[in-house]
């Protein structure tokens, strides 16, 4: 087996410690290494032109490409292939901050849960009621599904560790720099699009376990299955609309709509019906996909690669 690949058991075992540790602050992380030194990266790389922009990108990716390679080669196995799994992945972590929102919603009060929801949102929080911030909440946990669990693990499985850490740093430097605003218009227009690419399939196959999910918990599995296919390409992003629709209709509430950012509205186009209100019930079922729909990504890759103990 070649050398960067992992193994069932090292998955299975860096996906369980997610599941038991998210992202504990005492640690570490490689995507908050790699974010300060891609800061760096753009000042010096910046300008307001896609051939600048392209340059960054591909100067970024190769350097998180590298950084795990070597670190694969020559820092001790198994622990270091565990280790690229349990950092890269983001299940716990990504059901905790949503779970805040909540939580805060429920003890404290609303603008509690505005303030927990504008550390996981890029949208305004300020103004928002309990419907939509039980709204933002869930549109976050069905999008994140794919990028924190289901395209990691998705590449994992392609290309083992250094794979992974490719992918993250590509959504690490669309989450920087991918905006449609006057600074980034040009220069993140390659970070852009290759995100988008790197999450095509994906994106997809997030909306086929969310299906998978919503059959093993009792949820609209039929319904799921068909807001998706209705509603997924309504959304402008080639690929958030995927797991939103899948969310949408196996819980049975409506998705999408207003939202505004630095002041500037943004309306989306609609996922799925309002048969049931976007309220905690609903954010309790969207819980329970995205673990369910998470541990069968991580079941469907374990078969994918060998188990042989190394």
């Amino acid at each position: 087996m070649l050398p960067f690949r992992v193994t069932a058991w090292q998955l299975l075992t860096g996906f369980a410690l997610d599941l038991l540790l998210g992202d504990p602050r005492w640690l570490p992380h490689p995507v908050a290494g790699f974010g300060a030194v891609v800061g760096r990266l753009e000042r010096l790389l910046y300008r307001p032109r896609k051939l600048a922009g392209t340059l960054f990108c591909a100067v970024a990716v190769v350097f998180a490409a590298g950084v795990a390679g070597a670190s694969v080669f020559w820092l001790p196995q198994p622990w270091v292939n565990i280790y690229w799994v349990f950092s890269l992945l983001a299940l716990r972590g990504l059901d905790r901050e949503s779970w805040r929102v909540l939580q805060a919603l429920e003890a404290e009060g609303l603008e509690a849960a505005r303030t927990a929801l504008g550390r996981i949102v890029g949208r305004d929080t300020a103004e928002l009621d309990e419907t939509d911030v039980v709204r933002g909440a869930l549109e976050t946990i069905a999008e994140n599904l794919s990028d924190a669990v289901v395209a990691p693990l998705f590449y994992l499985a392609l290309a083992g560790p250094v794979g992974m850490a490719t992918f993250k740093a590509v959504n690490t430097l669309d989450s920087m720099v991918g905006y449609r605003n006057e600074r980034y218009r040009e220069f993140g227009w390659a970070s852009a699009r290759l995100d988008d690419a790197a999450n095509f399939i994906p994106a997809r196959l997030s909306a086929a376990l969310v299906w998978a999910a919503a059959l093993l918990l009792g949820k609209d599995f039929r319904r799921s299955v068909r807001i998706t296919l209705r509603d997924a390409r309504r959304q402008p992003s080639p690929n958030s609309g995927y797991p939103e629709a899948a969310f949408a209709g196996a819980l049975g509430v409506q998705l999408g709509g207003l939202n505004f950012y630095g002041g500037v509205a943004s309306r989306k186009e609609y996922l799925g019906d309002p048969l049931r209100p976007l309220d905690g019930q609903a954010l309790r079922g969207a819980r329970q996909l995205l673990y369910t729909a998470g541990g069968l990504a991580a079941g469907a890759a374990a078969l994918c690669l060998p188990w042989e103990w190394r």
